[in-house]
């Protein structure tokens, strides 16, 4: 686990990292870490004095003594009470889930108020990214097909469980794991940036300014049409999204490192959403 978790080349040895920097913070804490995988981020937890609580679709892979790791899928629902956890990690996981919005509900039920949820994914909005999906619709251009039923079964023996494990078919940016969680209850508390992208960097230079323009003038087009909410909270939702869009960190990192925090019960976001649409029985 080793070449993992110590090599920078990997997005283990910047949760490690994160972890042991705020190690006070996680301290006698209860940690749920789904999917747990090898257990790599498992084993650091209880080393700096959390208590973590392993889950996983295929526990086979966990290898660490001292922890045990259940079976779950977090879209049928996480074998512990509501509320129960302090943190909630989802390292790499997000991008394998058919239904992200119900998963991150399901994290939102075994969080407790104020806690926080970190994920961490293949950064789908670096300029890398934009372009290869431009080109091919593929996770990297010249090197890895688009997803496809031959290279993104991941996992699948019907023996062990009746779900299959996909590979990168369900990757997702920043935009949409934004608006994603925050219909589930949570807000975003913290962006880390991980390893930069050369290929991301050299289009960077030409395109930022573009990027910028394009993102002012839809900002400027949408913040003070009357929508049916209050304009000062409209101009707040439509600013953070402005300016996650012209962020440089996020344009140019390899991974997506998120912390959001648990604000709210999802039941109370969905009951306080207004339509778009008219809604039924109106004219």
């Amino acid at each position: 686990m080793k070449e993992y978790e110590d090599n920078p080349r990997s997005i283990k040895y910047h949760v490690k990292q994160y972890l042991l920097r705020h190690k006070n913070r996680f301290s006698d804490k209860i940690v749920i870490d789904l999917p747990a995988g090898n257990g790599v981020t498992s084993n650091i937890l209880k080393n700096i004095g959390a208590h973590p609580l392993a889950f996983d679709l295929f526990p086979e892979y966990f290898k660490v003594e001292g922890i045990k790791c259940e079976r779950a899928n977090v879209l049928d629902k996480i074998p512990c009470a509501s509320k129960v956890a302090d943190y909630v990690i989802c390292q790499e996981g997000i991008e394998h889930f058919t239904d992200q919005f119900k998963a991150l509900r399901e994290f939102n039920r075994v969080l407790k108020l104020n806690g926080s949820l970190i994920i961490t994914t293949p950064n789908y909005s670096n300029l890398r990214a934009r372009l290869s999906y431009f080109l091919s619709e593929s996770e990297r251009f010249n090197s890895i097909m688009p997803p496809n039923e031959i290279d993104s079964i991941w996992m699948n023996d019907q023996n062990i469980s009746g779900e299959i494990y996909f590979g990168h078919v369900f990757l997702t940016g920043i935009q949409k794991l934004r608006v994603l969680a925050k219909l589930s209850g949570f807000k975003i508390k913290h962006i880390q940036f991980t390893r930069l992208k050369t290929t991301s960097l050299l289009i960077f230079i030409f395109t930022y300014p573009f990027i910028v323009l394009s993102s002012l003038v839809s900002y400027l087009k949408n913040v003070n049409k009357d929508k049916g909410y209050d304009k000062q909270y409209q101009k707040e939702v439509y600013l953070e999204i402005f300016k996650l869009n012209i962020n440089p960190n996020i344009l140019l990192d390899g991974h997506l490192f998120v912390e959001f925090e648990k604000v709210n019960d999802h039941e109370k976001v969905m009951n306080d959403l207004k339509s778009v649409h008219k809604e039924f029985g109106t004219t």
